[in-house]
């Protein structure tokens, strides 16, 4: 009978170790079944995951504008005063909503081509007025042509069309007008058959394309998926290419999986001309699907002195006092030669004396800056806030009356926009349940297991030894 029952107990403890060690097998062995799956499924090819979610996005993206408004237009031209600006916004466009075109595989050097065609959809329900709105704003093309145009004669010929046409420094547009273009009345007169005579922030827009892309698909190399091998666009980027290497990463809708926090994430976007990237901030619960939040760092947009990376972007000594000013991009080299200057809005993070001529500014960490959900096992951007400034450089000039009782130079706020999305329910829930689901039904079974081989184990080992125990006595 004892020896029945000791028979039994090291029957259950040998039962509990096996049970153990096989929940301990199983562990190593679904973390390669999940990276196999996971390494198959993010690759850029017919058939996987990551692809029909790549080709066209499932999920809404939308872009909000809002408007910087001067109040005190007259009070600037004749004293070079303080600009006071009100915003006002947002003006909601839905964007990204239409297929990738040309997509072309290439098995040579397994990377994929596309162009990413250009859309825009004014919302109404998602904006507090309408496209004809109207606001008072800088004269792009007045504020512009003495910094494109530098010779004496040459600015007092402009000075001459630009009384004609009866332009000035600030003009009244609308929403429409200003986005996406409207025949300025000034560069109309301007004889020159070369010059483009419709102005606008995002001129041209619908209809276009973006790209043509060049990206690794995956193949061979999964650590290279999704990021950009070349970028053949309307930029004018070949002074970067050349000088700074400013092309690297993906375009932020996903990267290569198995993200670590410890990781800098490298993206590239055409509206600023470069590559930026992002650092790790805090893990967060996005829908039921545990996300990395990725937030583009102060340290993006400091002086060349405080990060040399930026060096490129300081191309004229007085404006940059000596690239000492932090916080706006010069991206003049790429906007064939305006005076473009990109930042965060409001200004954040930009040194004082970028902000200094401009009232009605209130940079918000939490409203203004840029940020990337992204799960980390398969590397896909789930949610995302870009957000930027868009601003023009107006410096005085003694030969176009319209700016020559200014003073100072200023960076002029025109807009700043917020690029959002957000995966659906829908996505969200075949997200879950392909991925995250699994993963987690997987481990979870390791889990049980480990924990039940142990307790039974520990338990009739227990009960063996009290009942050796009695025996002997």
């Amino acid at each position: 009978m004892g020896c029945d029952r000791n028979c039994g107990l090291i029957a259950g403890a040998v039962i509990g170790a096996v049970l153990a060690v096989f929940g301990g097998i199983l562990m190593p062995v679904g973390d390669l079944l999940i990276e196999k799956t996971i390494k198959k499924e993010v690759v850029l090819e017919e058939g996987t995951i990551a692809f029909k979610n790549w080709v066209k996005t499932g999920t809404e993206v939308y872009r909000q504008f809002w408007i910087f408004d001067v109040q005190n237009p007259e009070e600037v031209m004749m004293n070079s005063s303080n600009i006071k600006v009100e915003q006002k916004g947002p003006y909601t466009y839905r964007v990204r909503y239409l297929a990738k075109e040309n997509v072309t595989q290439d098995p040579e050097d397994n990377t994929v081509s596309f162009l990413q065609p250009n859309g825009a959809i004014f919302e109404p329900s998602l904006s507090v007025g309408t496209e004809n709105d109207n606001f008072t704003v800088l004269n792009l093309a007045v504020a512009a042509a003495a910094h494109v145009y530098q010779n004496a004669f040459v600015q007092v010929v402009l000075n001459s069309l630009i009384k004609k046409s009866k332009s000035s420094m600030f003009q009244t547009r609308s929403l429409k007008e200003l986005l996406w273009g409207y025949k300025d009345p000034f560069l109309s007169l301007v004889p020159y058959p070369s010059v483009t005579t419709t102005v606008g922030l995002f001129y041209p827009y619908n209809n276009t394309a973006d790209g043509v892309y060049k990206v690794f698909n995956g193949k061979g190399n999964i650590s290279k998926v999704a990021i950009i091998d070349t970028y053949k666009g309307k930029r004018n980027l070949s002074y970067w290419e050349s000088y700074c290497d400013m092309i690297n990463g993906t375009d932020a809708a996903s990267f290569p999986p198995f993200v670590e926090k410890s990781q800098v994430l490298q993206f590239f976007s055409s509206d600023i001309c470069r590559s930026i990237y992002a650092v790790f901030e805090s893990e967060i619960n996005l829908k039921g699907i545990p996300v990395y939040r990725f937030v583009l760092p102060s340290k993006a947009f400091a002086s060349p002195l405080q990060n040399p990376d930026n060096h490129c972007f300081c191309t004229e000594k007085i404006i940059s006092k000596n690239c000492t000013s932090y916080g706006v991009l010069d991206i003049s080299k790429c906007k064939d030669g305006r005076p473009v200057y990109i930042s965060l809005p409001h200004f954040l993070h930009a040194s004082p004396d970028v902000s200094e001529p401009i009232d009605g500014l209130n940079p918000n960490e939490e409203e203004h800056r840029t940020y990337l959900d992204i799960e980390p096992i398969t590397g896909f951007t789930l949610q995302f806030a870009k957000r930027l400034q868009v601003n023009l450089l107006v410096k005085p000039s003694k030969k176009i009356e319209a700016l020559k009782r200014l003073k100072r130079n200023y960076i002029v706020p025109i807009i700043w926009l917020n690029e959002t999305g957000t995966i659906g329910n829908e996505k969200a829930n075949m997200f879950r349940s392909k991925v995250t689901g699994k993963i987690n039904l997987l481990g979870l079974i390791e889990m049980i297991l480990l924990s039940v081989g142990v307790v039974m184990f520990v338990a009739f080992m227990i009960s063996y030894c009290a009942c050796r125990s009695k025996t002997i006595k």
